[in-house]
């Protein structure tokens, strides 16, 4: 992989906008975004219970200034609308998160889940079809046996390719909160679903029944002072896994240690400045996503203002700390009354854990290079990104006098924001969700 920080004030450029309109509802608003373990493939999910997958052109790896280009490989409706009439809720389609699991034959497999049930999908290709059945004719229906006077031998013909999407297994009925995260163990066998105050952990062959490994609820809901707000297994150990809350702090647990891992094994909680403190300090401290490292060295953690990296072996206050956008520190009071103040933002490594993305409002997005301590905003929008055009920095003026390039922190546009974000497994090439539109950008190519 490239040196980050050589390209850094312009890295990533468009190849093309993939999923674009300028009139668009609410189902089309992109809700979470995922690569597989070898990048061949990204899935978007979306509100309207859609999950679209993009296929990377074979022909574009071998040709420099086309190698990001991604194109759709299968679009299939996830998940429906439903309606708990025991509650009387309405349980929403949106899928809210999607994780792969590692290729071990032709076949795809993906889990996507919205607020109360997982999905195990298979996505496989079909280029032939069998022909010249015995007991059924070419439409497909039966024939009667007493006109059956020779034997035929099927043959598989060619056929137009197709993608066919089936849900091979069905995870419900196990969480009586909004699930949150699904995070794949390293044992390929299991993995969990968190929603606010429980985690699930399921085994692939089983879905009528799930164990329960984190429980916070209190006996009586008066009590309640945190939530679970994001949860994820070890890369490498499929023992272990680490959740964050919604007090900003995070919990390592150990499934050896017992089998309800209400007792963490390590606490990661950074101590408050008392000079900071104001009405607003518990709900920008609120953790909205928590991604181990490649290595499995270090934990991030993004929350409204500053995106935080741990090591897993010191517990008491991070070991890096950087400002996504403080400029919006004094604006905190308008933020809460539009709600923007609970906005969930998502942060990503990239494949050496040499630099981490996350997202930010006006289809801002921010870039940290965790070795030369630079970092840079770039912006995905259909204005100023054209195919092959390298995108240039954007800076925000907090106040005097505004330069040319900059833009005002009272002119940024909060109904635009980037929420969802995702990285190459191995090169640089990102993937960001901005409402509506995917854009795919890729480094700059000498």
């Amino acid at each position: 992989m490239k040196c980050f920080s050589r390209y850094l004030p312009y890295i990533f450029r468009p190849p093309n906008t993939i999923l674009s309109s300028s009139c668009h509802t609410e189902a089309d608003i992109i809700s979470t975004v995922e690569f597989n373990h070898t990048g061949e493939l990204l899935a978007t999910g979306d509100k309207g219970g859609r999950v679209v997958i993009f296929q990377r052109e074979q022909e574009s790896k071998n040709q420099i200034h086309r190698r990001g280009e991604y194109n759709v490989y299968s679009t299939f409706q996830s998940h429906e609308p439903e309606f708990d009439y025991l509650k009387s809720l309405e349980i929403e389609e949106k899928i809210n998160k999607i994780r792969w699991l590692p290729q071990q034959n032709a076949a795809y497999f993906l889990l996507s889940t919205n607020d109360k049930t997982v999905k195990l999908w298979k996505v496989s290709e079909r280029d032939k079809r069998p022909e010249g059945y015995n007991l059924k004719d070419e439409e497909g229906r039966l024939r009667d046996p007493a006109t059956i006077t020779t034997l035929r031998v099927p043959v598989l013909r060619p056929m137009d390719l197709m993608v066919e999407a089936t849900p091979r297994r069905v995870f419900a009925n196990a969480h009586t909160y909004h699930i949150n995260s699904i995070s794949v163990n390293s044992d390929y066998e299991t993995y969990m679903s968190a929603d606010d105050l429980r985690i699930n952990l399921w085994n692939f062959e089983i879905t009528n029944q799930s164990f329960n490994i984190v429980d916070i609820k209190p006996a009586n809901m008066e009590e309640l002072t945190e939530v679970i707000t994001a949860a994820e297994f070890h890369p490498h150990h499929c023992n272990t896994f680490v959740y964050s809350s919604s007090k900003g702090t995070i919990r390592l647990c150990d499934m050896r240690a017992s089998a309800l891992c209400d007792r963490h094994t390590k606490f990661f909680e950074e101590p408050e400045d008392p000079s900071n403190r104001s009405f607003f300090s518990e709900i920008i401290s609120s953790i909205s996503d928590v991604k181990f490292s490649h290595s499995g060295r270090y934990i991030m953690t993004r929350d409204y203002l500053t995106v935080k990296v741990w090591d897993l072996n010191m517990e008491n206050r991070p070991i890096e700390t950087y400002q996504v956008h403080d400029y919006l520190r004094s604006k905190l009071c308008s933020l809460y009354e539009n709600d923007c103040i609970f906005d969930k933002f998502e942060c990503v490594w990239n494949g050496s854990d040499s630099v981490i993305m996350t997202g930010s409002y006006n289809n801002f997005f921010r870039m940290f290079d965790r070795n030369t301590k630079r970092d840079v905003t770039l912006e995905a929008s259909r204005e100023n990104s054209k195919p092959r055009a390298i995108l240039k920095p954007r800076k925000v003026c907090v106040g005097g006098k505004r330069r040319k390039d900059e833009i005002s922190v009272d002119s940024l546009d909060f109904s635009k924001k980037i929420l969802h974000t995702a990285w190459h497994p191995s090169e640089n090439i990102i993937a960001v969700a901005a409402t509506n539109n995917l854009y795919i950008f890729q480094d700059k190519v000498n």
